[in-house]
């Protein structure tokens, strides 16, 4: 969802794109338009329940540089729907860290594909 706002939303697209700009990541242009449809294209994954696992990975690496971003950025207009502290990109992390242990459940498309190839 966050991914769909940043394309969406001008407010939230301009804030996204101070966002990097104030934290100095590298790679501007594609981390501006590359991030926010990689967002929507791991959302869709997770949601289906296929490749559970590497989906979880990217979204990792994903929120590490957004607690970076939190961290680093210190200016509070940039963060127009979030709080000061990095809470959500951590919850999420720890939330993909579950995801990686215990997989993507019994609905998930990873384990359905399990039980048909081992027929």
């Amino acid at each position: 969802m966050t991914g769909t706002m940043k394309l969406v939303v001008p407010v939230l697209s301009e804030a996204w794109s101070g966002q990097l700009l104030a934290a100095g990541l590298p790679f501007y242009e594609l981390s501006r338009w590359g991030v926010p449809f990689l967002e929507i294209l791991i959302g869709v994954v997770l949601g289906v329940g296929f490749f559970v696992r590497p989906a979880a990975v990217v979204v990792i690496g994903i929120m590490v540089v957004a607690v970076y971003v939190h961290v680093v950025v210190d200016d509070p207009s940039l963060f127009p729907l979030q709080p000061s502290e990095p809470i959500i990109p951590l919850a999420v992390i720890a939330t993909c860290i579950y995801l990686l242990w215990r997989g993507g459940g019994s609905w998930s498309k990873d384990l359905n594909a399990t039980r048909v190839a081992s027929r």
